[in-house]
């Protein structure tokens, strides 16, 4: 039984890294967001038998010493809390470089003094920008096309440093466009399917040409959990992908053909990135973890589709269908 550490385990991913831990019998702290409301964020919706087996920490990865006292007698930590909406980094470059930078930061400096035996730092497929060659490997260049892509590949070469620096145990986890139950509706999957389950005729979205090479949630989750259990991850930079892509116009036309056909696309100018902003490819490549892991995606791009469709059917009054969500 490992000691496990997730940070961000109140959001998307991590609340489901952190059911699938606690399922394999390992002994997980879910560090969250600390907020005057108590609110645990996605844990609040796990099963009761989960959570009782789950000791929830609250503090603020910006804060040095609360992630220091987090990490005290931890073995593994996945490193998940970020700030990771691209929209609103336009509005906010400051606090994504408190929290993505110095949050890493803090992460690396505490398990540099605790001995920690493992550390996952999660990047981000959005450090490439738009491909310049297909599929993309780890060894593709780095574009920092929006101020969170540039925090992104700044903790991930802080991350590098410390391994190669102070040969600390540390991995690069660098999940492709991820989605499924308990995403925000600030992503593009969840803004398409709230907006036709609501009953919208005129769907709005920003540029259709753009593609994503997209992740079921737990697929993603087990990327991280097999990438743990390999010694040969070590000081290496992995890719999650699925090694196929989608545009997101034929994304959009599929969601409405299973929805609501008689639903159509409009452009919303406030969804479109800046032009030199905007990521117009990503396909990633999975060779390397399949080579290091016994990595394989479980799930169908059509099956993890309709198990969120089913999520976001049941769970609606929890979205703001109405707004531009960034």
């Amino acid at each position: 039984m490992n000691r496990i550490l997730i940070t961000g385990a109140d959001g998307f991913i991590g609340s489901h890294l952190t059911e699938e831990l606690v399922k394999q019998g390992n002994k997980v702290k879910a560090f969250v967001h600390y907020n005057s409301f108590n609110s645990w964020g996605w844990l609040d919706a796990l099963p009761k038998e989960i959570m009782k087996d789950v000791e929830v920490y609250s503090s603020d990865i910006r804060d040095s010493n609360g992630v220091r006292v987090a990490m005290k007698g931890i073995d593994e930590v996945f490193h998940l809390a970020a700030l990771i909406a691209i929209p609103f980094s336009y509005n906010a470059p400051d606090m994504y470089i408190d929290t993505n930078i110095k949050g890493t930061l803090n992460i690396l400096q505490a398990g540099r003094d605790l001995d920690t035996s493992r550390i996952f730092i999660t990047s981000t497929s959005e450090v490439y920008g738009t491909a310049q060659y297909v599929p993309i490997d780890e060894k593709h260049p780095y574009q920092g096309q929006s101020p969170y892509s540039a925090t992104k590949i700044g903790a991930d070469r802080l991350a590098e440093s410390f391994y190669r620096t102070f040969n600390m145990p540390i991995t690069i986890v660098r999940p492709f466009n991820t989605y499924g139950p308990r995403q925000s509706a600030r992503a593009v999957i969840p803004t398409i399917i709230t907006q036709l389950l609501a009953g919208k005729e005129e769907i709005e979205l920003g540029s259709l040409s753009p593609t994503r090479d997209f992740n079921y949630v737990k697929d993603t989750a087990n990327g991280f959990i097999e990438i743990a259990k390999s010694d040969k991850t070590i000081g290496e930079e992995i890719n999650i992908a699925t090694q196929q892509e989608i545009s997101i116009g034929e994304l959009a036309e599929e969601l409405i053909r299973q929805i609501n056909p008689n639903a159509g696309i409009v452009c919303d100018e406030q969804r479109l990135r800046p032009e030199k902003s905007e990521v117009n490819r990503l396909l990633g490549s999975n060779e390397k973890i399949k080579r290091l892991t016994n990595w394989r995606p479980s799930y169908t791009f059509e099956h993890g589709l309709a198990e969120t469709i089913e999520f976001f059917r049941n769970n609606m009054e929890r979205y703001k269908t109405d707004l531009y969500n960034i």
